[in-house]
């Protein structure tokens, strides 16, 4: 019998890496996509080689084709981080929208199951709290973040009507703050961003008082819930994150301790429609996937801060690749 056939677009990111070892993992035949605008060919080198894993270097926003039989498609490909979309506001809409359009019209010829990755963004800044699903949001649409925002919002609506009028089999999930080995450390987000100040010997950059709150999930436990919504048969959006929630300045001194920095916190301004709280109603998940989060903060940042130590120490200066884009 023949393996099942995955495409995950956005392979070469944080995220897509660990969905490529994952469906590896599960015996899939994985075909990797990412055109390596904020991608990296290390997050997937350990697979080149794979006589189950293939990748392709191209940019989904262009007419997406994968010759041969595909079983599911999980569509991945976008710039996450503030420092990304903010500098390519243009293709961050453009993935989001012609993007998931090709992957969609792909899905619905190979008649196989696509998931998009939605996020806790499209709540906006929330006036309901902790997010349900049930909650539309309290988004700028013509603000500096509403390039991602509104460009997964549309993803949503999209990847609905292609289930409803083309009876597409569609999965949406909204991903909460994420993270684990393989970030960036200068991605903008405020996890890496504490690591990264940490470990070059640093003081911590908060913004406005501290006082907004995070809820951050290890990836191992994300991928997980991701591969369990997959196998589901739902097909409206769920919330997949943590909602063990923090402020930004109780976990920075957690960041500070983790380190062993004796450097202090220092604040600038709040960014233009920073969410002031995020945390994730996790009840709809937990009833239809079983899924809870199982791995510990404390757990996971240790993982995660092993990790970053042992990179090379040019890795924790890298700048982003901030390639030009139409």
């Amino acid at each position: 019998m023949s393996k099942k056939r995955v495409l995950i677009t956005g392979a070469a990111g944080f995220l897509g890496s660990h969905l490529c070892d994952r469906f590896i993992k599960e015996n899939f035949f994985v075909i990797g996509m990412d055109n390596l605008i904020t991608g990296d060919l290390r997050n997937i080198e350990h697979l080149f080689g794979n006589e189950n894993f293939v990748f392709y270097h191209h940019d989904v926003s262009k007419f997406v084709h994968v010759p041969g039989q595909l079983d599911y498609i999980l569509h991945f490909a976008s710039p996450a981080s503030p420092i990304d979309y903010l500098k390519i506001p243009i293709q961050t809409l453009k993935v989001g929208s012609l993007g998931t359009h090709n992957l969609l019209g792909l899905a619905k010829s190979k008649n196989a199951i696509i998931l998009v990755a939605s996020t806790s963004e499209v709540y906006g800044d929330p006036l309901v709290h902790p997010q349900t699903e049930e909650y539309w949001g309290n988004v700028n649409p013509v603000g500096p973040r509403g390039v991602y925002d509104e460009a997964k919002r549309f993803q949503e609506a999209i990847t609905m009507a292609y289930h409803t009028f083309h009876k597409v089999e569609t999965r949406i999930v909204r991903i909460f703050n994420t993270y684990g080995p393989r970030m960036r450390l200068n991605d903008g987000r405020v996890l890496p961003a504490f690591i990264g100040q940490a470990l070059r010997g640093e003081d911590l950059t908060a913004f406005g008082d501290g006082s907004q709150t995070r809820s951050f999930c290890y990836v191992d436990d994300l991928i997980d819930g991701i591969f369990r919504l997959l196998m589901s048969d739902y097909v409206y959006p769920v919330n997949i994150g943590n909602p063990n929630e923090i402020t930004i300045n109780e976990f920075a001194q957690e960041i500070l301790k983790l380190t062993g920095s004796n450097k202090k916190i220092i604040y600038k301004p709040l960014p233009t429609d920073d969410p002031k709280q995020r945390q994730p109603d996790i009840s709809l998940a937990k009833k239809i996937l079983g899924w809870q989060p199982k791995i510990s903060r404390e757990e996971g940042l240790k993982l995660t801060y092993d990790y970053f130590k042992k990179l090379p120490k040019e890795r924790w200066t890298e700048e982003p690749h901030g390639r030009k884009f139409n």
